[in-house]
């Protein structure tokens, strides 16, 4: 077992618990584990989760940021909010516009071991990723479906910690969506 992906699996697991509780702590654990991580997905030949990992340093640095400044709840956690449902669509429509074009991208230009499903995984995390940092339910719906995909796709590249992380998430994500439905300010 490679011991930068088992290190980067459990920085990943309080980062998303942490998430799931609103907490503002959860950056610095996220910022490790994508760093971490971006050299197990290059080696696995994921080059869309790679980038993606870059992508994650940045925005984990810019949601710590709008974190910090947020509006707090009573209890001190960070507000959460929903989307309109235009904007549900238009960023639905986004992803899968943007999710065709990445992997159609990937597989011509790359030797990527998945180009196509990568991709998808990787465009559907970035907005994944800019909802939470705006604190927005709808990034659970998207985490959850990220995880659907990822799992078996880790598991073909022998990623099995991160397979099992990815489980993990998705039992995580489900929990954060309903605690965010439950705490989301009317």
């Amino acid at each position: 077992m490679n011991p930068i992906e088992i290190l980067a699996a459990a920085l990943g697991v309080v980062n998303v618990a942490l998430v799931v509780r609103r907490s503002l702590w959860n950056y610095p654990f996220g910022l490790a584990m994508v760093a971490l991580y971006f050299f197990v997905f290059f080696e696995a030949k994921l080059y869309s989760d790679a980038l993606l990992q870059i992508f994650f340093f940045a925005v984990q640095l810019y949601g710590w940021w709008a974190w910090a400044r947020a509006d707090r709840a009573e209890d001190a956690h960070i507000v959460v909010e929903r989307m309109a449902l235009n904007q549900r669509l238009a960023w639905a429509t986004g992803v899968l516009a943007l999710a065709l074009v990445w992997g159609s991208a990937m597989a011509r230009l790359t030797d990527a071991a998945a180009p196509h499903v990568d991709g998808a995984i990787a465009i559907a995390s970035i907005a994944a990723q800019l909802l939470q940092s705006r604190r927005r339910v709808e990034c659970w719906w998207l985490w959850i479906a990220v995880d659907l995909a990822a799992i078996p796709l880790f598991l073909s590249r022998g990623l099995t910690v991160t397979a099992g992380l990815y489980g993990i998430f998705l039992i995580l994500a489900l929990l954060g969506l309903r605690e965010w439905q439950q705490k989301v300010r009317i």
